[in-house]
């Protein structure tokens, strides 16, 4: 299996390569530093179709395979993770819209988040429900035309600077997935409020919030699907959602082993640069094996996945090397630098604490060890690997 990108691919690399060389990292630690969300780059990023990769072209977007996708959200990740964290659950609630919405739904929201007009974000996570989201408990009660909507929702991405939220909540009673439902919720619905913008490790220029749910009234047009196939349609995320952390993971793994390897050809110990050193060449030999492992695992997945292949084990083993991988590899960075790498004067300490989260959202990669083992003892006979077979 062969990854040489194609003419297009490399021309939409290298466009993304220049716009984050030119727009986002000579910003990211002064975005870093002040918790700013920069609204205006998103804007940019739209101007290039980047807000519109899973929108049809009928409705403005510019839709890009998973793999483009992948190679997009690397390269982006290399500037600074959050823009590409951002930009992944914009085109998220982009493209579950545009799957599942109805023409009515697909024609009023669509286009206006292609175009950047619009920014989304998803909530799903609650204080009580994680790893364990069917369990969820915002209620979404039917009035007539319209749903009554109580509770709050966690660790929203883009929370408070979205203009658009798809919401999951239960429509029925008790626990389950079943009874879980999907909904738009514009920004400035009644009812809708915003809890403090979480004081995070990392992806500071990322909002993370809460949102209340008091009252909140929804018109039943803004229902995704039917009542009871909310979880379906976050489920249906997850596999491409994966890949693409996958995929912001090792574009930070890359920035920081670029950032070592540059450091240790100029720092001088003992009158020697310390690349010179056994230790420090060997440190830099696994960061550069081990990302180019999981950047290849990242893709595989993202082929699998536009082939139509079934593809849930192989996106959840690439989020779960890539991110391992990515965390290793920044601290191995911050280690190679020294003093230096534990200061704000250099990104490395900036890498480390951004991509720790990719550990952790998505599906912890202790969730994702869970569902790669349930597919490896279901189906062996299924799973072959290069020349092997398991």
């Amino acid at each position: 299996m062969q990854f040489d990108l194609n003419e297009e691919q490399t021309a939409i690399r290298d466009m993304v390569r220049q716009f984050t060389a030119r727009e986002v990292a000579p910003n990211a630690s002064d975005w870093d530093e002040h918790d700013y969300f920069p609204r205006e780059t998103y804007k940019k990023m739209a101007a290039l179709g980047l807000m519109g990769m899973t929108t049809p072209e009928e409705l403005g977007g510019t839709p890009l395979n998973r793999l483009t996708g992948a190679i997009v959200y690397e390269e982006l990740a290399k500037g600074e993770m959050a823009i590409a964290v951002g930009l992944s659950v914009h085109n998220m609630v982009t493209g579950s819209l545009a799957r599942f919405g109805s023409a009515e739904q697909r024609s009023r929201w669509v286009p206006r988040l292609a175009e950047g007009a619009l920014l989304g974000a998803f909530s799903l996570s609650e204080a009580d429900a994680g790893s364990d989201a069917a369990s969820l408990t915002c209620r979404a009660e039917r009035m007539g035309d319209h749903y009554l909507v109580t509770g709050s929702k966690m660790w929203v991405t883009n929370g408070g600077e979205a203009d658009l939220y798809l919401l999951m909540a239960r429509t029925r009673p008790g626990k389950g997935a079943s009874g879980i439902s999907c909904f738009v919720v514009e920004k400035q619905t009644a009812g809708l409020t915003f809890g403090k913008t979480e004081r995070k490790m990392g992806l500071h220029s990322s909002p993370t919030r809460e949102l209340i749910f008091e009252q909140c009234v929804i018109p039943v047009i803004q229902r995704i699907g039917e009542e009871g196939q909310g979880f379906k349609i976050a489920l249906s995320s997850l596999d491409g959602g994966r890949v693409n952390i996958g995929a912001i993971a090792s574009g930070v793994a890359q920035a920081a082993f670029t950032s070592a390897r540059d450091y240790a050809r100029t720092r001088k110990q003992f009158g020697a640069a310390i690349a010179s050193f056994q230790g420090i060449q060997f440190l830099l030999a696994d960061m550069a094996m081990k990302i180019e492992a999981a950047r290849l695992l990242v893709y595989e997945a993202a082929y699998k996945l536009d082939r139509g292949q079934q593809a849930s084990m192989y996106a959840s083993m690439a989020k779960c090397l890539a991110s391992d991988t990515a965390m290793e590899v920044t601290t191995n960075a911050v280690q190679i630098l020294g003093g230096a790498g534990y200061v704000r004067d250099y990104p490395v300490e900036r890498y480390m604490r951004d991509v720790k989260v990719a550990q952790i959202f998505e599906g912890t990669n202790q969730i994702q060890r869970i569902v790669i083992a349930r597919a490896l003892l279901a189906d062996l006979h299924e799973h072959t690997f290069a020349r092997g077979q398991v």
